[in-house]
């Protein structure tokens, strides 16, 4: 990376100066209200609404809401499904809701009879309504997914999930690889942390990222068919490689969740899967990337069902 970011120092570190001139430079672009918030009620003759934090910024703005199953049984599985942790990752948190809106309680599918469902569908608000990877203090979430987590989203998430004191059997968590992965936020990433982060080829399509410790390969393989029926998989580049990750199978990369403080990594589910759409595609528009994510989901709570 040749060009240099304009914000710090070359070759130091981003010292708090430098995180607020960042924050500065950021604006809204679209409403958490309007395209979030005012979807949810809707979703209450199925789902319970929980309000389980809001963010410190604006906290009036930015509550944080789950919804889960009134039908809530000990008996049956519980499933966790995760949008939004990078807010600007549109099909993730679309997709969770348009999940709920059609698919968790559609006759003859009745998701909501065979399994416990959470669904967060947008964990960094300010991040959604500013499209942008990291928090207003520069931290990405979803790598703060551990004990004493500096960013407020991810803290806020795990000490729900411990709260409702359910073993969760399956956690999705639904997210996009955009081109601005190379123009802005590697660039960021590398003079907030004065590192080398070389640009890696973003991949055309839909891919998995599973969890190096408990990969189930045959799960990923699941959803990768269900998901191809919607829209294309990504194909390996000349090195067998998917963002600089050696393929597991066609459409799997497999990431060590727990030591990078992924979110998949948040529980002890034995099935956790983390879903990549490319909304940069000349093949996709918005709808067919909110396709490709509840088919994604469905295809994996019919593996395990």
């Amino acid at each position: 990376m040749s060009k240099p970011y304009p914000i710090g120092t070359h070759g130091q570190k981003w010292h708090e100066g430098d995180v607020k001139n960042w924050f500065a430079k950021q604006n809204i672009k679209r409403s958490y209200q309007e395209e979030v918030l005012e979807k949810l009620p809707k979703l209450t003759s199925h789902f319970e609404l929980k309000q389980y934090g809001a963010l410190s910024i604006d906290e009036q703005r930015y509550p944080l809401y789950v919804l889960c199953s009134r039908n809530w049984h000990e008996s049956k599985p519980t499933v966790l499904i995760t949008g939004g942790v990078h807010g600007y990752e549109t099909s993730g948190v679309q997709g969770a809701i348009r999940f709920m809106e059609e698919e968790a309680k559609h006759e003859g599918g009745l998701y909501c009879q065979s399994f416990n469902l959470i669904v967060a569908p947008c964990i960094s608000p300010w991040g959604y309504e500013t499209i942008n990877r990291w928090n207003p203090k520069a931290i990405d979430p979803n790598r703060s997914f551990y004990r004493e987590s500096p960013a407020e989203e991810s803290a806020a998430l795990m000490a729900f999930v411990v709260s409702i004191n359910s073993e969760i059997h399956l956690h999705i968590d639904l997210h996009e690889t955009t081109d601005t992965d190379n123009s802005e936020f590697r660039p960021a990433l590398a003079a907030r942390d004065a590192s080398e982060h070389k640009n890696w080829n973003i991949p055309d399509g839909f891919y998995l990222v599973g969890d190096s410790t408990k990969p189930e390969a045959e799960f990923q393989k699941a959803i990768i068919s269900g998901v191809e029926k919607v829209t294309h998989i990504a194909p390996a580049d000349e090195n067998n490689q998917l963002i600089g990750v050696q393929l597991e199978q066609v459409g799997v990369i497999n990431y060590s969740a727990r030591a990078l403080g992924l979110c998949m990594g948040l529980t002890e589910a034995p099935f956790v899967t983390t879903t990549e759409v490319y909304p940069d595609s000349p093949l996709v528009d918005d709808e067919n990337c909110i396709q490709a994510q509840v088919a994604a989901i469905t295809s994996s709570l019919e593996y395990i069902k």
